[in-house]
This record gives C-alpha cells, structure tokens and sequence, in this order.
C-alpha cells in the first residue's frame, strides 16, 4: 500500500509538471518477509501537441544480490564458525565492513568471539597484509597502558631504560585491536580520543609527534552507552570508536549452531590428543542443546575438550558432561540496555531474563507480534525475531504461549 502511494504521487507530480523524476528509490517489505529496494523512473507520455498522454514507469530491482545468501549458506567464516541465521548477517556485515577504513566497535557477552570477528575484519580488508597487533588493555597495568601504546623515550620515566616502540607504532599500515576498551581511565581516554582524532601521537617523554596510518577496531563486553549515561565513559570518544558497531549473538540465541560447533570442537581435539573419537551420543546433544551457556562458544569449547580428555571411547557420552549441564542449572543473564542504533550495525536481540515478570511479558508480546506479522508462520517470524527456528519453538514451550487463542 505504501509503494502504491508512491507511485500515485510521483506520477501526479510528473503529470502536473512535466518533468521526470530520474529515480526514486524506495524500500518495503514483501509478502514473503523480504527486504527489497526499488527504483522507481517516471517521464511524462507526451502527446506530440504539448499534452501528455500519461506517464511511462520504469521499475527495477535495487536490492543487493542477497538471496545468493540464502543458495549458499556458510556453515563458516575465516575462524567464526556457524549456519544460524543471525551469523548468516554477522559474515555479510563483516565482509561489507572490511573493505573500509572505518572505526568498529564489536560488543557481545564474554565468550561470543569478538577476537574472531576481529581476525575476520582484517583479513577482509586491503590491510590483511599488514600486522594485526592485539591490545587486551585489562590485560596491562593501568600505569603502563600509555607506554605500551604509545611507546616511550629512554629515560622518560624509572625503568626506562631504551626506547620503546609503542604497539601503534606497531601496527602502522594494519590494524589495532583494543579489546576492553570499556575498562581503561579516563585519562587514557583521553589520549586514544586525541590520537583517533589527529592519527598523530606522541610517545612518553617525547616532543615530536609522530604520524601513522593504522585502522582501530575496539571490542568490549560492557554496554558502553550505559557507561557514557553514568559519566563513566567519555561520548565523543564513544562515536569515534562506533562508527559502526556489531554486536555478536550469545550462544543461547543460536542454538542451532550447537551440534556443528560441538562437531567441530570434537575433530579438533580428538586430533590433537589422538583419540578415536568420532562424535557424541544424541543424549549429550540434547543436554548441550538445553544449556544456557553463560560462557558462550568459549565455555562450549572448554566443555568439549574436557569430555575429550574423560572419553574413553569413540562417542562422547552425557556421563562425560559437567555436572552444571547434566543438572541444567538455570543461567539468569544479566539485562543489558541495547547500544545505540545508527544504522550501520548489527544487532541481537536482547536475553531475556525469566526471573523479571517485565521481561518475560516483553518477550511474550514480541514473539506474538511477530506471529502474527508473519501470519502465523513460524520461519518467518523466528527471522523477524533474529531468532533460529528451535529457539522459537523452545521460547513458545517456555513461556506456554498457545497459538491457538490467538488470531494468526
């Protein structure tokens, strides 16, 4: 109905004045749940007396070739592993964004694999070539985070007894990883802010500046605006790192990608320990499946080498699992307020914590209203909820929503 608006007034305006309208693109949304952009041309049909006749519409399809996406799905990307749709999303927003100098500002929970993302990024970008270099700034002492950036002279302060090439420096012509972003000072913040804004940076102890052509990309498990609205965190230095943001799915949002994680972790570690384990029993699936995963893909790495290690066969069994996934001890996420939207980033939706009424009531009323804008089809709505299909089904078994007293 809005395109068919669209088209009625652009054709008036053309009737009323004669003049085409060279392109007008317009973005909706099909009745298969598809994004599309049109361009829509519209020149006045004229006469051959001055009249016109009407007008003579070209439509053609803008949209990216996407449903190339949808013919080749990627159970992996670089060292990212997943099917699910959501991830689907994360490989195409990587491969986009890689191309471009732009800062990044990769959040996600503890676990989700923001330094995979990072290596992704790299290596899509002209830089690839170039050194990667990693900073874990909760990793360094608060006192020599500056030095360790930024390099310092000799002498510049106790200790330094030669001259120091600071990891920017390091990295100049590549990229600059700063995981953590969100736990450095304030003076600190400062700095990187100055140096974002410049691309020039002075070592400690040094009067000279020195210029370099690195790209940054931060990565942080904190909700930084929430840390910006407490005054913890410094908002011009906030949309200098945001340019664009991804923010990367907790496991339990995408549970789909489970088994093929889990196959996966197995054939590493079967080979690295020389076992002959081939796989693991539909059981211990099923309990993997159920689990929360507070850790995320970290934690489910960790629990499959272990089972690898206490394997004595060629099937990892339930009996193998810690005792937390055996007795399904419930995982309680802690509710983050979603970052700022502009547009260019990607965005999971946020985990629901079922001890909150609120929350579970906000949950129930989006997974309703996403039924019944997809008509009751359950595909099209676990898409629209950037959701898997049996996360779905396993929310609707949860919070006992039935379908049938609602008009779908």
């Amino acid at each position: 109905t809005q395109t068919t608006c669209f088209f009625k007034d652009d054709a008036e305006k053309v009737l009323r004045s004669g003049i085409e309208i060279k392109e007008h693109r317009i973005e909706f949304t099909t009745d298969a749940m598809e994004q599309k952009v049109i361009s829509i041309c519209i020149s006045p049909l004229e006469d051959g007396r001055g009249g016109f006749h009407g007008v003579v519409i070209v439509i053609r399809d803008m949209t990216a070739i996407v449903e190339q996406g949808h013919m080749k799905q990627r159970s992996s990307f670089h060292r990212m592993i997943g099917v699910s749709p959501v991830m689907q999303t994360v490989y195409t927003m990587i491969e986009n964004v890689g191309k471009v100098d732009s800062a990044v500002l990769i959040t996600g929970e503890s676990g989700t694999g923001k330094e995979l993302a990072t290596e992704a990024l790299h290596l899509e970008s002209h830089r690839k070539n170039r050194p990667l270099v990693k900073v874990d700034c909760t990793a360094i002492p608060e006192n020599l985070l500056e030095s360790e950036l930024f390099g310092h002279k000799k002498g510049s302060f106790t200790g330094a007894d030669q001259d120091r090439m600071g990891r920017i420096l390091q990295a100049d012509g590549g990229t600059l990883f700063l995981d953590e972003i969100g736990d450095i000072s304030s003076m600190m913040q400062l700095r990187l802010l100055r140096f974002l804004q410049e691309k020039t940076f002075y070592p400690v102890g040094r009067d000279s500046s020195i210029q370099v052509d690195v790209r940054i990309i931060a990565a942080t498990n904190v909700n930084l605006r929430e840390k910006v609205q407490e005054g913890k965190f410094r908002e011009d230095l906030y949309f200098r790192l945001r340019v664009i943001d991804i923010i990367l799915p907790p496991l339990r949002e995408r549970t789909g990608d489970i088994p093929l994680l889990t196959n996966n972790f197995i054939q590493h570690y079967a080979q690295q320990m020389g076992k002959p384990i081939s796989g693991i029993s539909y059981q211990a699936m099923e309990l993997l499946s159920q689990y929360q995963w507070p850790g995320n893909v970290r934690e489910l790495q960790h629990v499959i080498e272990r089972s690898c290690v206490l394997s004595t066969g060629s099937t990892i069994a339930k009996d193998q699992l810690p005792q937390e996934i055996l007795h399904q001890q419930s995982y309680q996420p802690v509710p983050q307020t979603p970052a700022f939207h502009q547009g260019a980033g990607i965005h999971a939706p946020p985990p629901p914590s079922f001890n909150n009424n609120f929350q579970k009531n906000s949950l129930e009323s989006r997974i309703i209203a996403a039924l019944q804008k997809s008509g009751g089809n359950k595909a099209k709505a676990a898409r629209l909820l950037s959701i898997d299909r049996s996360t779905l089904y396993r929310k609707l078994k949860e919070l006992n929503i039935d379908l049938s007293t609602f008009d779908l």
